[in-house]
């Protein structure tokens, strides 16, 4: 038995914007400088009538560059409102270890050293008093400007027959009853559901070796920190195809 619902062959963009959606950065400013530079070439080449560059969250962790990451996505969601920035798990990890830190949370045990060390701040692990003293020096390190933006991030976006957020949507609850942290956090319930959606979801948040497209869903996490290569899903009308940078290009 199906369900009806809408198939990525058969979804469309609304008339007149090219949406580019990218997948997770976590920390690797080097793929998104060069991510935003091949879109930036295409829209000056082509001139598309009106376009939206959707991030679809974590930003931080893992990778060297998570300050560089944050500065780039704030500067450029400021000078144009076309540049859509969405929240991820990793996102709102940091936030938390900020406000309260712990050893035991997402930041962390998921690389929110690197995030640390990005902003010249070495976290001490050893014990209470080490964790205190190195997540206060982190927080003090941090612009007020950074935390600003990642407490602003929305959770999803919609166009078309598109639905983008950073984890996925529980299948059965409307879209606009979705639940903040299923749009950054889930991932069996959503990854296994075989039926169409109300529209075709763009997601990250599960790296896999390649971008998944499939009837009802697109991954675009391809694990940018440590396979070096960030994608992105453009859809343009109803041509849709992907968008690849590399370390190595």
């Amino acid at each position: 038995m199906t369900k009806q619902g809408m198939h990525f062959l058969e979804a469309s963009g609304p008339d007149g914007i090219r949406i580019y959606a990218i997948g997770d950065v976590h920390g690797r400013l080097d793929l998104l400088e060069r991510m935003h530079a091949r879109i930036n070439s295409e829209l000056v080449a082509e001139q598309p009538d009106d376009w939206r560059v959707i991030h679809l969250g974590d930003y931080v962790d893992r990778g060297p560059a998570s300050r560089g990451v944050l500065d780039t996505l704030l500067d450029a969601t400021r000078r144009d409102e076309r540049m859509i920035a969405l929240a991820g798990n990793h996102d709102h990890g940091f936030l938390d270890f900020l406000a309260h830190p712990t050893p035991t949370g997402l930041f962390a045990n998921n690389g929110g050293d690197m995030t640390a060390l990005s902003y010249g701040v070495m976290l001490d692990f050893g014990g209470p008093a080490a964790l205190a003293s190195s997540a206060a020096a982190l927080r003090r390190a941090v612009p007020e400007s950074h935390v600003g933006f990642l407490n602003g991030l929305g959770y999803w976006a919609s166009f078309g027959d598109f639905y983008f957020c950073h984890a996925g949507i529980r299948p059965g609850v409307p879209l606009e009853r979705q639940n903040p942290r299923d749009l950054t956090w889930i991932r069996d319930e959503f990854l296994h559901y075989a039926y169409p959606h109300p529209k075709v979801i763009v997601h990250g948040h599960t790296p896999h070796p390649e971008p998944e497209v499939l009837a009802n869903r697109v991954n675009v996490d391809t694990q940018a920190h440590r396979s070096g290569v960030l994608t992105a899903l453009v859809i343009d009308g109803l041509d849709k195809r992907i968008l690849s940078v590399s370390d190595k290009d």
